[in-house]
C-alpha cells in the first residue's frame, strides 16, 4: 500500500524531503533555548551580570526568530507537498477508472468510487502533512530534548525513560483495537453515499410514490451505524489523553520532588531546574504528539488501503502488443462464444452463440428480459472480453485491435442515456469534438431531434442538466442517437435506445438510417416488433442462446416465442385501439 500511494508524490518530491529538515532545524533551535535560558538564569540574573544578560537575550531572540522562520517554511512546503500528494492522488485514481472495463467498474460501486476519492484522499492527506512534520518533530524533539536533559542532570532523565514503554504499550493496545473499527467504518460510509446518490436520482419515484419516511429511515439506519462505531473508536482513541496526562503529571511530581532535594544540596541550580521543566514538556508532549500521530495513521490506513485497491486494479482488457488501428468494415462474427461475468464457465450468461453480419446489414434482436441481449452487443466494442470463443469484427478479433480505435468505430446507444451538464452542441460533440454546426444539424435531422431543438429559446446552445433531467426521455434518447451517429461509426448499435420514443417517430427514424447510412451495420435491440420487423434479419434470443434467426415474415410463420410476442403486441395494440 506504501509503496503505490508514494508513486503519487512524484513532483512534490522537493517539499516532501526539505520539511522535514525544516522541522529539524526548528527543533534543534527550540531545544537549544531552554539550555541558553538556564545560563541566562544562573550567570546572569543570579550573579547581576547586565551584560552577559543582555548578549544571552539577544541571542536566545534570535535563535527563536530563526526557529520561528524553520517552522513557517516547514508549514508552507507541508501544506503545499501534502496539497499536491492528494491531488496526484485523486488524479490516478480518476485516471485508472478511466482504464477499468465494465468488469472492473462492477467490483466497486460509484458511491464507494466518490467515497475513495473524496473522504478517503482527505483522510491520507491529512495523515501526510502530520507525517511530514509531526511524525518527524516529535521523535527529534524527544530525542535532543532527552540528549539535553542527561546533559543537565542525568539522575533525574531516566524517569523519562520509565514511563515511555508505559506509553508504548498503551498506543499499541489502542491502535490494535481501533483500527478494525475504522476499516469498517468506511465501508459503511460507501453504503450511506449509495442511499444519498439513489435518493437524489430517483427523488421523483420517491416523492411520486410518497416514500420520503422510508428513505429517510434507511438513511437514518446506517447514518446510526456510522455514529455507534465512529463513538466506539473515539471512545477507544480518547484514552490515549488520559495516559499521556497521567504519565507527563507524574513525570512532573518525581522531577519536582528529585530536583527540590538536589537544589536543597547544592548539586543543582535553579537554572537548570528551569530547563529541566522545559525539557520535561518537550518530551512528554513530543510522545503525546506520536501517539496523535499514530491515531492518525491508523485512521489514514484504512483509507490508504481502499486507495491502492482502486490504484492497483489490474483492467481485465489489456491492449495487444501491436494493435490494429483500422477497421476494414462493419462486418460482425460471434465464433461460439460464450460468456459469463462471474468468469465462470458453470454460469453462463451466453452459451455458444454463432452468428455473422455482413457490413451494412441491418439486425434486429429480440427476446426476453434476462435473456442477454444487451451482455451480447456489449461484446462488440469489447466493454467486456468473451469467457470462450471469439468476437471479430471487419475480419479480426476484437482483442487484436487498439481499444480506442475499436470503440471508435462502434457507436452504442443505450436505453439508459446520459446526457451531462452542458449546451445541446457540447453534448453531441462528444461524437465528435471537431464537428461543425451543419454536422450537428444533419444528425440531429437523422435522429429526428432537429424538430424539438429549434423549439427551445436556445436550441442548439439549451442547456441540459445532469443527466438530461431537463428534457423528456423520448428527447434523450433522439439526442444520444444524433451524437452516437456523429461519431459516423462502422457499426451502430441501438440498445432498446427508441424505447421512450413513439411508433412514427420510431420508423421516421429507421428510415433515415436505411437512406442516409446504408453502409453502416446497424444493430437494433427492441421490444416492439415493429422496430424490427423490416430489418434484413431478426435475431430471437432466450436464456444466453439464439433461439432463431430469420426475417419477418420467415420467424411470424415458424417461430413459436416471435409469434407470441408479435401476436400480444398485436392484441395490445388493438385493444388500445
Amino acid at each position: 500500500m506504501v509503496k503505490t500511494l508514494a508513486k503519487c508524490i512524484r513532483e512534490y518530491k522537493v517539499a516532501s524531503v526539505i520539511t522535514p529538515i525544516f522541522i529539524v532545524c526548528e527543533v534543534i533551535l527550540e531545544v537549544l533555548i531552554p539550555y541558553l535560558m538556564a545560563s541566562l538564569i544562573d550567570k546572569g540574573v543570579e550573579k547581576g551580570d547586565m551584560d552577559y544578560i543582555w548578549k544571552m537575550g539577544l541571542v536566545l531572540a534570535l535563535v527563536a526568530m530563526a526557529s520561528l522562520v524553520f517552522a513557517a517554511l516547514a508549514g508552507k512546503y507541508g501544506a503545499v507537498a501534502s496539497a499536491g500528494f492528494a491531488k496526484n492522488l485523486r488524479h490516478d485514481m480518476f485516471y485508472k477508472i478511466q482504464q477499468y472495463s465494465f468488469a472492473n467498474i462492477d467490483k466497486f460501486s460509484p458511491s464507494s468510487l466518490v467515497t475513495r476519492m473524496t473522504t478517503d484522499v482527505i483522510n491520507v492527506q491529512n495523515a501526510y502533512q502530520m507525517i511530514l512534520r509531526m511524525a518527524f518533530r516529535a521523535p527529534c524533539m524527544m530525542i535532543f530534548a532527552m540528549v539535553m536533559s542527561f546533559r543537565v542532570n542525568a539522575s533525574l532523565s531516566w524517569i523519562f525513560v520509565i514511563f515511555i514503554p508505559v506509553i508504548a504499550l498503551a498506543l499499541f493496545i489502542i491502535i490494535k483495537l481501533a483500527h478494525p473499527i475504522f476499516s469498517r467504518v468506511f465501508k459503511i460510509y460507501d453504503k450511506l453515499n449509495n442511499i444519498v446518490q439513489e435518493n437524489l436520482h430517483g427523488i421523483r419515484v420517491v416523492k411520486s410514490f410518497v416514500r420520503e419516511e422510508h428513505e429517510i429511515e434507511k438513511f437514518k439506519s446506517v447514518s446510526d451505524e456510522i455514529y455507534r462505531d465512529f463513538s466506539k473508536a473515539e471512545k477507544i482513541v480518547n484514552f490515549n489523553m488520559p495516559v499521556m496526562q497521567l504519565c507527563v503529571y507524574a513525570c512532573i511530581l518525581l522531577i519536582s520532588w528529585f530536583s527540590a532535594k538536589l537544589i536543597v544540596y547544592g548539586d543543582m541550580t535553579t537554572g537548570e531546574l528551569a530547563s529541566m521543566m522545559t525539557y520535561i514538556m518537550q518530551i512528554l508532549m513530543s510522545l503525546m504528539f506520536i501517539s496523535i500521530v499514530m491515531v492518525m495513521i491508523t485512521l489514514s490506513k484504512a483509507s490508504g488501503d481502499r486507495i491502492a485497491e482502486v490504484l492497483t486494479e489490474i483492467p481485465d482488457l489489456a491492449q495487444p502488443e501491436q494493435p490494429l488501428t483500422e477497421i476494414p468494415d462493419g462486418s460482425i462474427v460471434f465464433d461460439h462464444v460464450s460468456f459469463s461475468y462471474a468468469k465462470d464457465k458453470d454460469r453462463l450468461c451466453l452459451e455458444d452463440v454463432v452468428l455473422s453480419v455482413s457490413s451494412g446489414e441491418t439486425v434486429g434482436i429480440i427476446g426476453g428480459t434476462g435473456s442477454s441481449k444487451s451482455t451480447l452487443v456489449q461484446l462488440i466494442p469489447r466493454l467486456y472480453d468473451v469467457t470462450e470463443g471469439k468476437v471479430m469484427v471487419g475480419g479480426h478479433d476484437v482483442r487484436e485491435y487498439d481499444i480506442e480505435a475499436l470503440r471508435n468505430s462502434v457507436a452504442m446507444v443505450l436505453q439508459k442515456n446520459v446526457l451531462f451538464s452542458g449546451t445541446i452542441r457540447e453534448n453531441l460533440r462528444w461524437g465528435n469534438e471537431n464537428a461543425t454546426d451543419e454536422e450537428l444539424v444533419r444528425v440531429c435531422r437523422l435522429a429526428c431531434a432537429d424538430e424539438f431543438i429549434r423549439q427551445m429559446p436556445d436550441q442548439y446552445d439549451s442547456y441540459i442538466e445532469q443527466g438530461g433531467t431537463n428534457v423528456s426521455g423520448g428527447q434523450r434518447q433522439r439526442l444520444c442517437i444524433a451524437r452516437a451517429l456523429l461519431k459516423k461509426p462502422k457499426i451502430l448499435i441501438l440498445d432498446d435506445s427508441t424505447s421512450a420514443v413513439d411508433t412514427k417517430t420510431d420508423a421516421m427514424i429507421r428510415k433515415a438510417f436505411l437512406e442516409e447510412i446504408p453502409a453502416t451495420t446497424k444493430i437494433i435491440i427492441a421490444q416492439r416488433i415493429a422496430s424490427v420487423q423490416d430489418a434484413d434479419r431478426i435475431i430471437v434470443m432466450d436464456a444466453g442462446k439464439i433461439n432463431a434467426v430469420g426475417t419477418h415474415e420467415e420467424l411470424l410463420k415458424h417461430n413459436k416465442i416471435y409469434q407470441e410476442v408479435y401476436y400480444s403486441q398485436q392484441k395490445g395494440s388493438e385493444e388500445n385501439g
